[in-house]
């Protein structure tokens, strides 16, 4: 049997965890052939500051299998990068399945692919989907035909899993998770809105609102080219 061929995108300004706790549950499928993708195969810095290495470059990525977009602020240049998005078009049309997550979701929508489709993203930007054509969806992974999408971050982990159970069963995927130890037990409960104190989230939204305008334009941008 063949080795699946996984790409999961890398871009400046990315959330490493949206791509590097997938790539973790990736990497332990026996045989799996797991990529980290972009233009070139320079270093690129992530929020946060960690420096990822790409290994294979667009022009030269062999047919997927699986292609993954994860999130971060870099989305608001890619959601208009004629490269990326057309990239993503056409892989996406190649593969078995497609993913998102956290605002990587955007960027699949930004490209065309979530029309109709139900979706989901980080909480605090779920209300983006539906310029783009999207359902937005409750869940901490959703699945609409061959698309998958996580919520934020964390999720990212049960979307990689919640995939490798599709690609190689439930036994290989739990096997997977009991050898990374993924049981959270986190220390608050405070890890979505309908949890979290009202202060909390109230304290989160303020943070996040000078993005959100950006945001909104590409989104609005984006769905412009679309519609």
């Amino acid at each position: 049997m063949a080795a699946l061929r996984i790409g999961l995108l890398a871009f400046p300004a990315m959330t490493q965890l949206d791509l590097t706790g997938p790539l973790q549950v990736f990497a332990s499928l026996p045989d799996a052939d797991v990529r980290v993708l972009w233009k070139t195969l320079e270093p690129i810095q992530t929020q946060g500051g960690l420096r990822l290495l790409p290994d294979t470059t667009l022009g030269e990525c062999p047919q997927l299998d699986v292609i993954c977009v994860p999130g971060g602020p870099g989305v608001v240049d890619l959601m208009d990068d004629p490269e990326v998005l057309s990239f993503l078009r056409t892989r996406a049309g190649q593969a078995r399945f497609v993913g998102s997550i956290c605002t990587g979701a955007l960027v699949l929508g930004a490209a065309g692919l979530l029309r109709g489709k139900k979706a989901t993203t980080h909480w605090a930007w779920t209300d983006l989907l539906v310029p783009l054509g999207a359902i937005p969806t409750r869940g901490r992974v959703v699945r609409d035909g061959k698309f998958f999408s996580g919520g934020g971050v964390t999720a990212g982990i049960d979307f990689a899993l919640t995939m490798v159970a599709e690609l190689a069963g439930r036994d290989a995927a739990e096997v997977i998770q009991l050898g990374i130890e993924y049981a959270p037990a986190p220390p608050f409960d405070a890890g979505h809105p309908e949890t979290a104190r009202p202060e909390l989230v109230a304290s989160a939204r303020s943070r996040m609102a000078a993005v959100r305008a950006e945001r909104e334009a590409r989104v609005q941008a984006a769905a412009a080219r679309l519609f």
